[in-house]
């Protein structure tokens, strides 16, 4: 199953649309949900009673609009909503023990006023107990391409499962990234064609074994000199999806691939997909 939060934003309602045709690519049921203060689910009487149903109709109204979108955009995919009581972040994370996939938007005002999505972005993940997917800027039109971010540790090797799979799912291309950059006082030292071929090797090593189970999909390796998000943003500029992990080495010491995902998070050109640390095996 998966799970993606709606709050009334235009963000959220692209994110909807990304869900439901990633439901129909894997052939999966989608449960649209929006999160309200606890006291409002639960308050039927007493003082603020008006005002909890008043916010729970405008919550169904969220909901019934994000389930249209979802009907439109993932023909043939099972479709339910639901209210979650609580903040929006822990509501989310804890949905997520029952999901493959949990998907929000980049932007948004969230189920409480004032609240953006962008911090429920950063408030997921990573803590989420499945993949997460942040739709922000959508390819127009798509290019057929996967970009994954590689660090040769072993958690970036669960990145690589999962794209792999992701890229056979889709029939796209696999564009595996490895940035390196070797700080110094004064920023970062130039280019090496010595350290770039040891770069090389380390993409090359990192990808060993996982395609075999996908020999259909074309894989591109590429490394390249420069921070890390920056190198990202850019090889991802019109691609479906950039995949990363919440954690990993980084580029270089002191930075890890969660500072990376958490920098990726309101830049990225395209979906952004975080796969989490305690990632196990995938189908």
């Amino acid at each position: 199953m998966i799970i993606v939060g709606v709050d009334g934003s235009r963000a959220g309602l692209e994110a909807v649309g990304w869900a439901a045709r990633e439901a129909a690519i894997r052939q999966t049921e989608l449960s649209v949900v929006h999160a309200l203060p606890r006291w409002v689910c639960e308050r039927d009487d007493g003082r603020y009673a008006e005002v909890a149903a008043w916010m729970r109709r405008g919550g169904r109204e969220l909901l019934d609009a994000g389930e249209e979108r979802a009907r439109r955009e993932g023909r043939d995919v099972k479709v339910t909503v639901a209210l979650l009581p609580g903040d929006p972040r822990t509501a989310l994370v804890r949905a997520s023990q029952d999901a493959e996939l949990l998907v929000v938007g980049s932007h948004g005002i969230g189920g409480v006023r004032g609240l953006l999505v962008g911090s429920v972005a950063h408030g997921v993940v990573g803590r989420a107990a499945c993949d997460t997917v942040v739709v922000g800027a959508l390819p127009s039109p798509p290019r057929g391409e996967i970009v994954v971010g590689v660090d040769g540790s072993y958690r970036s090797r669960l990145v690589l499962a999962a794209a792999f799979a992701e890229a056979g799912r889709r029939g796209a291309t696999l564009r595996a990234v490895h940035a390196w950059a070797w700080p110094r006082p004064d920023g970062f030292e130039p280019a090496d064609p010595g350290r770039e071929d040891g770069a090389l090797i380390l993409l090359k090593e990192a990808l060993a074994g996982h395609g075999e189970p996908y020999p259909e999909v074309p894989v591109v390796a590429e490394v390249v000199h420069g921070h890390p998000a920056e190198v990202l943003r850019q090889a991802a500029t019109g691609a479906d999806l950039l995949m990363v992990g919440s954690h990993g080495h980084g580029a270089f010491a002191g930075m890890g691939l969660g500072s990376i995902s958490q920098e990726l998070l309101h830049r990225t050109p395209c979906p952004l997909w975080v796969v989490p640390a305690a990632a196990a095996g995938r189908s």
